[in-house]
């Protein structure tokens, strides 16, 4: 990262370091990017890549298939890159953890009711627990990844501030929000300040077999994208047909499995109305969802729980911010408050749509993160 000095913060980037690095080679045109360009500042490279899933896996719901991020075919082109580049390179086995933290955790969500986001639980679990203190352990000064964001350092604070990529359609910091300042401290992102036009040019240029590759899809063990069957044949049952009801309990029809169906849905309820009818919500309890109208899709308030702050230690008063409730959306305003030290809860200025439990609830200040959580609540 090259960003720029002030009196006030500091760029945490890689051509004011020195050491070893170990590198997150993901197989994928962004990370192999990063192993030539740390490569060719000097830096002591190693690759390795995370094996995430195990035989089982792949035999019982087709996890490592297709063009996924954990694919062995991805693990393949991490290791030629390493290869061409010569550097030493590393698989690390994590398939036990990564079954147990991430699509497990994923599974029981949507079982109950939520919304969750995988590549945030994966990055907070395996990236930058397990990966990362592999590292640590190994002796490396730092870790590095190909993700689109940029750390500074807080020369009045001493914090390590995490900020967005500059490529704002590539940006990232919302799946990194959980970073500590341990991890800040140790990792590189090379590729903060870069588009992923230039990224591939240097892919292009170290003759890189993967310059050209197609990026691969959001949530990488469900090869095909169909997320419902793969947790029906991950669980080895389909999900229980249910009612659908509206606001005041009235049954409108059967759903087909509360799985099926995601937070401000309208396509496939299959009831017929002068109107459409939006999933409004989900009752575990009973296995109902609640249908209405698009304007009760609508919330003020909502709260977040297993908060982690990066920018502070605290949100002492309430405080003007910008803020996403989902990945792809574009930030909001709104006050946020600290209600305890495990929750945090935003008034936005303007209604927002369709926020669903179990997505992040991310603050920021201008470029800065804050911080953010898990949605636990709107109202």
């Amino acid at each position: 990262m090259n960003g720029q000095r002030s009196t006030k913060f500091l760029s945490a980037d890689s051509s004011n370091m020195t050491g070893s690095v170990l590198i997150a080679m993901s197989g994928g045109v962004d990370s192999s990017a990063v192993a030539a360009i740390l490569q060719s500042q000097g830096y002591i490279c190693r690759g390795a890549t995370m094996k995430l899933v195990d035989d089982e896996l792949v035999c019982s719901v087709g996890v490592g298939c297709g063009r996924t991020c954990c694919s062995f075919s991805d693990i393949e082109d991490a290791r030629r890159v390493a290869f061409g580049l010569g550097i030493p390179f590393n698989i690390f086995n994590f398939a036990d953890d990564f079954r147990q933290k991430i699509i497990e955790h994923f599974v029981k969500s949507y079982c109950e009711g939520g919304t969750p986001n995988p590549c945030i639980e994966c990055n907070r679990f395996m990236k930058f627990d397990k990966f990362f203190r592999r590292g640590i352990e190994l002796g490396f000064d730092f870790i590095a990844t190909g993700h689109y964001a940029r750390v500074e350092r807080d020369l009045t604070t001493g914090r390590y501030l995490l900020k967005k990529g500059l490529d704002e359609s590539k940006d990232q910091s919302y799946v990194l929000y959980m970073m500590t300042q341990e991890q800040l401290a140790h990792v590189i992102f090379p590729l903060g300040n870069l588009n992923k036009s230039t990224v591939r040019s240097v892919a292009q240029k170290h003759n890189l077999i993967n310059a050209d590759k197609n990026e691969s899809q959001d949530i990488c063990f469900v090869p095909d994208g169909d997320y419902v069957s793969f947790i029906e044949r991950y669980l080895g049952k389909r999900s229980e047909v249910g009612d659908f009801v509206d606001k005041n309990g009235k049954r409108l029809g059967q759903h087909q499995g509360i799985i099926r169906y995601t937070i401000g849905q309208r396509k496939g309820i299959g009831i017929a109305r002068k109107t459409p009818y939006y999933v409004c919500s989900k009752n575990i309890a009973d296995n109902t969802i609640v249908l209405g109208d698009e304007e009760d899709l609508y919330t003020e308030y909502v709260e977040a729980a297993d908060v982690n702050l990066i920018s502070c230690e605290r949100i002492n008063k309430p405080l003007r911010v910008t803020a996403k409730v989902r990945y792809r959306q574009t930030e909001q305003n709104g006050i946020a408050e600290q209600i305890n030290d495990n929750k945090i809860r935003i008034k936005f200025d303007t209604k927002q749509k369709a926020a669903a439990i179990g997505q992040a609830l991310v603050l920021y200040d201008h470029e800065t993160i804050i911080g953010g959580g898990t949605i636990t609540a709107t109202y």
